[in-house]
């Protein structure tokens, strides 16, 4: 039974990473059909984005009410019927309408499956769950390249893609016992009566810094996304196309290192993963700023992915661990929100300071970031080991 949920899982992730980078990838031309500015885009995404925080910070109280196999299921559902309904209605009123529940959804899939792997499932799983989310948001961009060449293709792009996703919900409404059977009476009785306050959960020890660690770690995953081939356009002096295929690199280092985590981290503690991860950032950015050349540099990037890679599937791993599985769901919750409101607010800062200052400071932001997460986490240790839960 819970092989078959673990494999439901799997795909339920390719799904959630599906939608991730469509729009990136079809705004171009979409823009130009709609009518809209360039820059509207950056809105579309903040709304999505501020739909995944305010259900990140709810799914505690609904997936205690519902459980997390319906709340899976009718989230799957709320995504399917926004991307089929952007493939249907072609205006900008509907894109903002149904970015509602395009970013409510995909927040309570996100929250309610990442605590339920972390609770029933060794840390490999995580990190390989977060692996195929990496083939979904690969995947996505493929299927849109190719129906963009088609007058309107984009929303085919988004049709189908929500048709795929409308067959996961098929399923996931299917296998709904196997979800209710995945729970024993113990843990189910726990969630049923254990309640913690929103404020009260945050103020628990130790939580701040596992928030702050989460919105420093999507900052700096994000940012080095977003701004990556600009810097090394501006800075470097490559060609925009190389730059791009550059950035390509940058996230099969973070597919690529998700897989080999789950071997890693057979052998080796979250803890050890987190630092691990960490330090080949370090090294990675090393290689950006010092003048080792091309090859160098291309390298580099590959290994900051590689580093990003084990940091963010470990951190929600331990979170059981660090504070208790009778919390656990209340906290991923909060973490997830605050990782989304650092990939929500930070790019955009960055972008300012490029703008205004000089895009020669993206590694140096980049490296903030990742002494912001050392630190935090390093003391979010020291307090677990004195026995905070």
């Amino acid at each position: 039974m819970m092989t078959i949920l673990l494999v439901i899982i799997y795909m339920a992730f390719i799904s959630l990473g599906l939608p991730d980078a469509l729009l990136g990838a079809a705004w171009p031309v979409m823009s130009v059909d709609l009518g809209a500015p360039l820059s509207l885009a950056g809105v579309f995404s903040m709304v999505i984005a501020g739909g995944t925080i305010v259900s990140s910070l709810l799914s505690d109280r609904v997936i205690r009410r519902f459980g997390t196999g319906p709340v899976t299921a009718f989230s799957v559902m709320l995504t399917a019927l926004a991307l089929l309904g952007i493939a249907l209605f072609h205006s900008i009123i509907w894109m903002f309408v149904l970015a509602i529940p395009l970013g409510l959804g995909a927040g309570s899939v996100d929250t309610a499956l990442n605590n339920f792997v972390a609770l029933h499932y060794k840390a490999k799983h995580m990190n390989w769950l977060h692996c195929f989310w990496g083939v979904g948001a690969t995947v996505g961009p493929v299927i849109m390249a190719a129906y963009l060449a088609k007058q309107g293709g984009w929303k085919l792009g988004f049709g189908t893609i929500g048709l795929i996703q409308a067959g996961l919900v098929v399923l996931l409404f299917a296998t709904l016992p196997l979800w209710r059977k995945a729970v024993n009476r113990d843990e189910h009785t726990e969630e049923q009566h254990f309640s913690v306050k929103l404020f009260a959960a945050i103020k628990t020890p130790g939580v701040k810094s596992a928030m702050l660690v989460f919105f420093a770690y999507c900052a700096f995953e994000v940012t080095a996304g977003l701004w990556g081939s600009s810097y090394l356009v501006s800075v470097k002096g490559l060609s925009p196309e190389t730059a791009a295929q550059w950035i390509a690199l940058y996230y099969f280092g973070i597919t690529a290192g998700r897989f080999i985590s789950g071997f890693v981290s057979i052998k080796l503690a979250n803890t050890s993963m987190i630092r691990l991860g960490m330090a080949v950032i370090g090294l990675g950015l090393l290689g950006i700023l010092l003048p080792f050349g091309y090859v160098v540099l291309q390298i580099s990037f590959v290994m900051i992915g590689l580093g990003c890679a084990p940091i963010f599937p470990s951190m929600l791993h331990e979170t059981p661990t660090r504070f208790g599985k009778s919390v656990s769901q209340k906290l991923v919750g909060l973490q997830m929100a605050s990782a989304y409101t650092g990939s929500t607010l930070m790019p955009p800062i960055f972008g300012a300071v490029a703008q205004y200052i000089d895009m020669s400071l993206f590694p140096f932001f980049l490296l903030l970031m990742l002494g912001i997460m050392f630190v935090l986490s390093e003391n979010l240790n020291r307090a677990v080991s004195k026995g905070i839960k």
